[in-house]
């Protein structure tokens, strides 16, 4: 049964790759074609007498990497907004979405995996039941008896795969035009769906929380993600912005290519200050294994841009995914937070911030313990400039939510990880040298309150009652070296200290250091600015 989970994480894993490479290839930087910069219409053109400045990175003489630079950017012309034909969605006045496709989409998804899984996997059963042969009668059973559980599969099947099979139903509720919460609405329903009809062993509390929540905050950061590389020219992209929108968010492209051109209008996204990076390398930890490594970061709608609000759920968020070559481990981590209710704020003439209330999916799985948690935080993320070309910026957070933690999963398939009710707190500063160099520092600590060997809601007894509190420490230097290809040098160290029942407290830790290639979204490290010349 293990080998074939595994086995279905393949596909996932290849198309997040993928994912990865891609923007290297397709500009995912989100920077206006030269040889000038977009209005930027809360930002006062330059009087006609002025003569325009050239763009920096057209002339070639010097490198950006301030956002909103220049004072009085280039004007132009720019056209009405033309009225959006019939029957062709509008995000601006909500024309044209559709409650009904995704709630034909959602089910017509679900029946299409389960008849997959039963092709590729017709052997795998538990409880003396094959898993996906569901029918009628079992479907009835478990919407009478709703006899929910804490289920057993692996780690990376219920805490990576299950969420991303949930950001899948939300960017097909998403791309519909409907927004974050009814699409996260359409995703929890999803994973209800697939519990009661999809698999015959019974419903699990954790897939319900992870496949729906965590999914939807990963389905909403993809979706984001697509549509800055569908903005490009215009927002008529071409082939390959559309093949990479697809890798980012396939449900995103079903939509815009099976109804027409009904959902082509592209996501306004107002802009936001971004950046990115991809980095390639390799890693040696302490039990003295060399992994070759890849991971990508992406800094949206980052505080301080003239203009930008924080109206909608996800319009600030940090989104990373990293890698390595291992078969049984591919998947190192995926972190991602992003402000779902808040607003801006600011403090003098250099700090600009934002505060309020984030959600935030987490997944982390070093050498020799794992940790994962779908949490709601309060919380705040601001950028200070602390002397003329050197910036801080941070995030704090704090909050709750619901975590599962534990060492690798054995090979009998039988879990040796548990769920329960995990608290978390979140430091993560950045210092920018201008354009020269960063420095990252990012600290996590996550307290799971085990619930072991849960077996039913009609037995909550847990037997190896306990509780297990994990802090891990990444600090990194990346320095550029020609335009946007830099070095970085990062040491990543993960401890976990755990207690369960009878059993003596047990204390882990794994250290990493990786020497990477870094490839830039742009040739700065993403300081935002707004300030007139003047007072810089």
């Amino acid at each position: 049964m293990l080998q074939t989970q595994k086995a279905a994480l393949k596909p996932v894993i290849a198309l997040l790759a993928i994912a990865m490479f891609f923007p290297v290839l397709t500009g995912f930087d989100n920077r206006a074609a030269p040889p000038g910069r977009l209005i930027d219409p809360t930002i006062p053109s330059a009087p006609a007498s002025q003569p325009v400045p050239a763009a920096p990175e057209a002339a070639g003489t010097e490198l950006k990497w301030r956002r909103d630079q220049d004072p009085q950017p280039l004007t132009v012309a720019v056209p009405e907004k033309a009225a959006t034909p019939d029957g062709v969605h509008s995000w601006e006045t909500g024309a044209g979405k559709s409650y009904l496709i995704p709630g034909l989409e959602v089910p017509g998804f679900l029946v299409l995996l389960n008849a997959y899984d039963r092709v590729a996997y017709p052997n795998q059963t538990e409880d003396g039941k094959k898993v996906y042969s569901s029918t009628f009668s079992s479907t009835w059973d478990h919407l009478r008896k709703q006899n929910w559980v804490f289920d057993k599969d692996p780690f990376n099947i219920n805490q990576f795969a299950h969420p991303y099979q949930g950001a899948t139903m939300y960017g097909l509720a998403r791309s519909a035009g409907l927004g974050f919460w009814e699409s996260l609405a359409y995703s929890n329903a999803g994973s209800f769906l697939w519990k009661m009809a999809g698999e015959t062993d019974p419903p699990s509390i954790n897939d319900q929380i992870t496949t729906g929540n965590a999914g939807s905050l990963l389905g909403e950061a993809l979706f984001r993600m697509a549509g800055l590389v569908l903005k490009q020219n215009g927002g008529h992209p071409d082939t390959m912005h559309e093949i990479g929108a697809a890798i980012i968010s396939p449900p995103t492209a079903f939509n815009r290519y099976a109804f027409g051109d009904r959902f082509k209008s592209v996501f306004p996204s107002q802009d936001p200050a971004t950046f990115w990076r991809f980095q390639l390398g390799s890693s040696f930890n302490g039990i003295s294994q060399l992994d070759a490594n890849l991971g990508f970061t992406m800094a949206y709608g980052l505080p301080g841009k003239p203009g930008y609000t924080y109206r909608r759920p996800l319009d600030y968020f940090n989104f990373e995914i990293s890698g390595q070559a291992r078969a049984k481990n591919p998947v190192n981590d995926v972190l991602l937070r992003g402000l779902l209710i808040g607003r801006d704020y600011h403090a003098g003439d250099d700090y600009r911030g934002i505060w309020g209330l984030y959600g935030s999916y987490d997944y982390l799985s070093p050498t020799v313990f794992r940790v994962s948690n779908t949490a709601l935080s309060l919380g705040t993320t601001g950028q200070y400039w602390l002397a003329p070309g050197i910036a801080l910026q941070g995030t704090a957070m704090g909050g709750v939510g619901f975590g599962a933690a534990g060492s690798t999963p054995v090979s009998t398939g039988d879990r040796d990880y548990h769920y329960g009710v995990a608290p978390q707190t979140l430091l993560a500063l950045r210092l920018l040298f201008g354009t020269r160099a960063a420095i990252d520092l990012d600290a996590r600590g996550y307290y799971v309150a085990g619930t072991g060997h849960f077996i039913s809601t009609a037995n909550a007894v847990d037997n190896a009652g306990g509780s297990e509190a994990i802090v891990r420490l990444k600090t990194g230097f990346n320095v550029r070296l020609y335009r946007r290809h830099g070095l970085g040098l990062q040491f990543v160290e993960s401890l976990r200290e755990s207690q369960y029942g009878s059993q003596p407290s047990r204390h882990q830790s794994d250290g990493t250091v990786s020497l990477v290639y870094t490839f830039l979204g742009d040739s700065h490290f993403g300081a935002v600015e707004w300030r007139d010349r003047g007072s810089r």
